[in-house]
């Protein structure tokens, strides 16, 4: 596990070792256990390619329980192929009933081990047990769904005793927790996150647009299966969703649609068409329906295959297709409802009125003010959320009061106040406001003595109360994702603002739903103080915010809470609000006090876009 494990003082032994068999610009293309080259011994911490097949070596003859217990946390961290090695450091019993795909605890290092055992008898036929501790900070789940927790003690023993082998009496760990304990770093270098795709629930088949669901995978050929990572995320995929996102979605393949059996590894071909033979559950599905089961797999595998997957073509139990589908024709299932996605930003000006920077620009073209009343109008806004359609927006006035929604391609006169807000003070009244993917508006009234979470369907009518049942604590701003199932919170508790994800449940009929938001759990934990946030793709966010005794910094996150490599960006001072849009390509947009609106392109630095602005948005 690495360097920075400590074990009461001892020398770690050296468990792992890596089979390097081809030079550094063909690792990719290895696809076996190499039959030539060096062998050596490693710390299975340190960073480098992730394409290196890290071995474990088996206990050595009369090891002692400290070099037992050492080799065994090392040899989770391998890929011994069904953890057969790592077994070896287990009693029989304990090997049998051992289950390391049941979940993974992710601590910040290495586990410790404590210095001295405890022994329950006389040295001589004694039990040894360790106590091993650490911060835990995340688990994955069977499903490989990622939980991010707060810090929090990791406190658990492993008890030895000897048992008969072929050298004699040897000691073997008896007592065991089940799944595989891995420090940080080793759980980066392990583990990669992929988004599996579903479709959301409730709506018309016409209408469908793709969830993504996020996982976390072997890097490389997983132990328990023996699939590499395209197989791993093929055959998670047909599982079905992981159970938080579960109630919102629903997947095209048949119940009980399986990988045909013996599969273990799906390879594009030289024309970057992907076959993947399915079970006989598959067998009978209708072409609309086989269509959309090869838009999930095309868009699970995305960003997975150094060959582009161009097609995918599903095979029925026999061998013979099932169906074709291109990239190019899965577009209609867009997970953001469309091949192109809105591109425009739009903000605030120093004169209370809606304008638009074009979205043909990137972030660096002249404003333009907005046609019809939120850009010619009487009342000064102070907010805006633009519908992802670019023809409304829904604006809050200056003193946060009052809320308006207006065409802003067509001149007309101001309607009245859509909603308005009953609290005496400006900071308590209404949130900015945000549109989902379904054309529905999203604003929060953070009135004290009438908190509430409201809804207008297709942003218009009588605003609904969205009820929270786990809320505790109050809404201060809030961002839609655009497949309409999941919602984006910041929540002050106790003086201190995190941020929230919220599944939205649809019951009912489109015409009469009864709708709320239910299980939030947290996606930055770490962040003690969220001040802004916003939806950058499809399962990641930008936030805005300070860890214990930091300062302010801008940083991605995913949606399941987990933090990527890359998520740290740029510095800028004093950022009161931030965008970013669907399509990760576009520049992200932040508001300052200092410095105006500024934008990030990929690969750039910030750039002062407009000196006087606030309430930045992308549609949405």
């Amino acid at each position: 596990m690495g360097t920075d494990r400590h074990r009461g003082g001892h020398e770690r032994v050296p468990g792992l070792v890596a089979l390097l068999g081809c030079g550094v610009l063909l690792l990719s293309a290895c696809s076996s256990m190499p039959v030539t080259g060096d062998v050596k011994a490693v710390d299975a911490s340190q960073p480098g390619d992730s394409q290196v097949q890290v071995y474990a070596v088996a206990p050595r003859d009369n090891a002692t329980p400290e070099e037992v217990v050492d080799g065994f946390l090392e040899s989770m961290t391998s890929d011994d192929p069904g953890f057969r090695t790592t077994r070896m450091y287990l009693t029989k019993k304990a090997a049998s009933k051992w289950r390391p795909s049941a979940f993974t605890t992710v601590l910040t290092k290495a586990p410790n081990r404590s210095d001295r055992p405890f022994r329950d008898r006389d040295p001589g036929v004694t039990d040894v047990t360790y106590t091993l501790t650490g911060e835990k900070v995340a688990t994955v789940d069977a499903q490989s769904a990622y939980q991010p927790l707060a810090p929090t003690d990791y406190n658990q023993t492993l008890r030895l005793v000897r048992e008969n082998g072929p050298e004699g009496k040897e000691w073997r760990i008896d007592g065991v927790p089940d799944g595989l304990l891995l420090g940080q770093s080793d759980f980066k270098r392990l583990y990669r996150s992929v988004d599996k795709y579903y479709f959301a629930a409730g709506r018309a088949e016409a209408r469908s647009t793709l969830v993504a669901d996020p996982v976390y995978l072997r890097s490389r050929t997983d132990p328990a299966t023996t699939m590499d990572t395209v197989t791993q995320a093929v055959r998670s995929l047909l599982v079905g969703p992981t159970s938080w996102l579960r109630p919102v979605v629903r997947s095209s393949f048949p119940a009980g649609t399986t990988l045909k059996k013996g599969v273990t590894s799906l390879t594009p071909d030289d024309r970057n068409v992907l076959k993947v033979p399915l079970s006989k559950k598959a067998d009978g599905v209708g072409q609309r329906s086989c269509r959309m089961m090869a838009s999930q797999i095309l868009y699970t595998l995305r960003d997975l295959t150094s060959a582009r997957v161009e097609q995918v073509e599903l095979q029925r139990s026999d061998g013979s297709p099932l169906c074709v589908l291109g990239t190019d024709q899965a577009e209609e299932f867009a997970p953001d409802g469309s091949s192109s996605g809105p591109d425009s930003q739009y903000f605030i000006d120093d004169k209370g009125h809606v304008e638009r920077i074009p979205g043909s620009t990137k972030g660096s073209g002249t404003p333009e003010t907005v046609t019809g009343p939120l850009g010619h109008g009487p009342v000064r806004m102070g907010a805006v959320g633009v519908a992802r359609d670019e023809q409304s927006a829904a604006a809050v006035s200056r003193d946060k009061k009052a809320l308006y929604v207006s065409s802003i391609v067509s001149d007309g006169e101001l309607p009245a106040a859509s909603v308005t807000s009953k609290a005496a003070n400006q900071n308590d009244r209404l949130s900015v406001p945000s549109w989902d993917g379904r054309g529905d508006l999203w604003v929060a009234d953070r009135d004290p003595g009438n908190r509430r979470l409201l809804r207008l369907a297709g942003g218009e009518g009588r605003p609904e109360e969205v009820s929270v049942p786990s809320l505790d604590g109050r809404i201060e701003a809030l961002r839609m994702s655009a497949d309409g199932v999941r919602i984006a919170l910041l929540v002050t508790q106790d003086g201190h603002t995190t941020l929230k994800i919220g599944r939205i449940e649809r019951h009912g009929p489109e015409t009469d739903q009864q709708v709320s938001v239910v299980e939030l759990r947290q996606a930055a934990p770490q962040l003690t103080d969220v001040t802004a946030m916003s939806w950058s793709g499809r399962s990641r966010l930008v936030v805005v915010g300070k860890e214990q005794g930091g300062v302010q910094q801008v940083r991605y996150v995913q949606v399941d809470g987990s933090t990527p490599a890359s998520g740290v960006l740029p510095g800028v001072n004093q950022v009161s609000s931030v965008a970013a849009a669907d399509d990760e390509q576009l520049p992200l947009m932040a508001a300052t006090s200092s410095d105006g609106i500024v934008k990030l392109s990929p690969g750039d630095n910030w750039q002062t876009v407009v000196k006087q602005g606030w309430s930045l948005v992308y549609p949405g």
